[in-house]
């Protein structure tokens, strides 16, 4: 009789083992070795990013294929369009994701939900708001990206759907991000890795077999990440989870949003200042290249962004735990994360740098049968990736800055390899060797922004341990 009458109790006896579980595992973010975390992080968000690039590589690959090489230039003129947007997703997600870290470490769950609820408001405003504007100058903002009478179809077609359904990709990337800050990786990589699938089946239907062209790209990315978009929204209505939607928290508020911000200008400057070298690039290469010079810039890009992805993931991976130990006080694990992420970007972007100086014929292609496009690759990929071996130090570093509330270090950073030398030196090389001198200003920024983060790393590497000293000699003294 007593069984029968408490069970009106197991529910909320569930309820609160549920959520003890998933206070159980953010609080393994400062007890577990280092090492394993950062594996256990980063695994499945380095395996939803690469999935992410494979995928852009065959959607790539469909188009060059099946459309022609005019299609890849054009595709390759909306990079800065879908770079400025992704600048704005970024600013919010990744500002979001590292607030909320930190108020977890700090053990501060009200404030975290308040800050996923004010994520949601800030993605539909700013998904929104960037989509009305794309629409009134699309063709005006195309033609100042690059775009030529011949390229300017392909990047328009495109571009109408991906701005259609831009408020959904601000939402997917944003969420997504959240999920890694909740202790919850592995269901950001099914989120990730299911987009990918469905973008690969529907390329497959839309291009091949319903012969849409570029516009059936666009539509399989804005189906593909709808869908995604769904499951995250499931997994964020549990109420039995840690950081769940619910009532009274979508309200914007103003200390929330601007932590939010603050955090997150590094990766939108990073992106948007990736926005305008691109649209430098474009402009540089139809100057002394032509439309071909734009299309073996984006293939080039197609196979580097791989590895990049890898250390995109690596990142997001070092953010939770970065941010929550830092925010705990536990230099000592701080320090550790930042290291181990160090090795493995160094021993990941040396495995990219290896094919790419010595097989960049065959990686072009894939892409292309155009002869001539496939010997303008060869210059492309080598001058693109040939100081790969260093820039993962400068990615980490400048990640590393942003994970733990170090905004103006991680801007200058974010700025130092694009804004600050890349773009002098667009303008200036080719005065002087044409187009050898745009592919020779991308490899001569990345090793001089290599240089200052080594530089900006040093200092404060210094600070922390000396910090960490004290820490050490406080509890010797106890």
């Amino acid at each position: 009789m007593f069984f029968f009458k408490s069970t009106k109790y197991i529910p909320n006896i569930l309820y609160l083992c549920t959520r003890m579980d998933n206070k159980k595992a953010t609080l393994e973010l400062g007890t577990k070795p280092v090492g394993h975390l950062l594996y256990q992080y980063a695994l499945p968000a380095i395996i939803a990013m690469v999935a992410s690039s494979l995928y852009n590589i065959i959607d790539r690959i469909f188009i060059g294929q099946y459309v022609g090489p005019d299609a890849i230039a054009g595709l390759a003129i909306t990079f800065p369009f879908m770079n400025l947007g992704a600048a704005f997703g970024a600013g919010v997600g990744v500002g979001a994701s590292t607030a909320i870290a930190v108020k977890l470490g700090q053990k501060d769950y009200l404030t975290a939900e308040n800050i996923l609820g004010n994520t949601v408001t800030l993605n539909l405003i700013i998904g929104i708001g960037y989509s009305i504007v794309g629409f009134l100058f699309l063709d005006p903002i195309l033609r100042f990206f690059g775009a030529s009478d011949a390229t300017l179809p392909y990047a328009r077609e495109f571009m109408q759907i991906i701005l259609l359904g831009n408020v959904i990709t601000h939402m997917y990337f944003g969420m997504n991000a959240v999920l890694r800050a909740a202790s919850k990786p592995r269901q950001a990589m099914n989120a990730t890795i299911f987009t990918v699938m469905m973008n690969i089946a529907l390329d497959y239907l839309f291009i091949v077999l319903l012969h849409w062209g570029i516009r059936g790209a666009a539509t399989a990315t804005v189906i593909s990440q709808s869908l995604a978009l769904c499951y995250q929204m499931h997994l964020f209505s549990d109420k039995s989870q840690l950081l769940h939607l619910k009532h009274g928290i979508y309200k914007l508020k103003s200390h929330l949003v601007k932590n939010i911000l603050a955090i997150g200008i590094s990766p939108f400057l990073m992106n948007t200042c990736a926005c305008l070298v691109v649209i430098l690039v474009n402009n540089q290469f139809v100057r002394y290249g032509g439309d071909m010079a734009v299309a073996s810039y984006g293939i080039s890009n197609s196979f580097a962004t791989v590895f990049v992805m890898f250390m995109i993931g690596l990142n997001q991976g070092m953010q939770p735990i970065a941010g929550y130990n830092y925010g705990a006080q536990k230099i000592d694990r701080l320090l550790r994360v930042y290291h181990i992420a160090i090795t493995a970007a160094t021993i990941i972007m040396i495995i990219g740098w290896i094919p790419a100086m010595l097989f960049p014929r065959q990686i072009a292609r894939l892409f292309t049968t155009d002869q001539t496009l496939i010997t303008m690759c060869v210059q492309a990929i080598h001058c693109n990736m040939i100081m790969f071996p260093i820039i993962g130090f400068q990615m980490v570093t400048t990640s590393f800055f942003q994970c733990i509330g170090k905004v103006k270090i991680s801007i200058f950073l974010s700025l130092s390899r694009q804004l600050l030398v890349l773009i002098p030196l667009l303008v200036i090389f080719p005065l002087f060797w044409g187009l050898d001198g745009v592919w020779a200003a991308i490899p001569t920024s990345d090793a001089t922004a290599a240089v200052m983060a080594f530089v900006v790393a040093t200092v404060y590497m210094k600070r922390f341990k000396r910090q960490l000293s004290n820490q050490n000699n406080y509890g010797t003294t106890e």
